[in-house]
């Protein structure tokens, strides 16, 4: 939210813990169309927990229901820092793994991935290309 220059406010984990909130009460709406943002809410100590809760996977159940005609993106912290990225990615149905070129080890890479390998589908995307090469006819030679 901050990056975004918005402040924190009730998100994900308020929906999760409280019955009595509804997903539409706690999504930001955008100047985009169809696009809606959902804070992640209130920090919790359990969020771990929350996040691997039943409450979770019926959440889930609800924004595949409710939002046929979207494509909902979580966006998480890096998934070796925290258990929460972990617990989030077994949860998803795809998983986009964001590789920084130059800082990521290798080993590091091969944790992440062993990390998701329970995942339907893991896919990765190389980011901070620091080539310097601007002629890109030469990878189709």
């Amino acid at each position: 939210m901050r990056s975004l220059g918005l402040q924190a406010r009730k998100g994900l984990l308020d929906v999760l813990t409280n019955p009595s909130l509804d997903v539409a009460d706690v999504m930001l709406k955008t100047n985009i169309p169809r696009l809606s943002l959902l804070p992640a809410g209130t920090s919790n100590t359990r969020s771990t927990e929350i996040l691997a809760s039943e409450a979770m996977s019926n959440f889930l159940d609800e924004l595949a229901n409710r939002y046929r005609d979207r494509v909902v993106i979580f966006d998480s912290t890096p998934l070796l820092l925290t258990s929460e990225a972990k617990v989030l990615a077994a949860k998803m149905g795809q998983v986009l793994v964001v590789v920084e070129e130059s800082r990521t080890s290798y080993s590091d890479l091969q944790k992440a991935f062993a990390a998701v390998e329970s995942c339907p589908t893991v896919m990765s995307v190389l980011n901070k290309d620091r080539s310097t090469t601007s002629n890109y006819a030469s990878y189709y030679a």
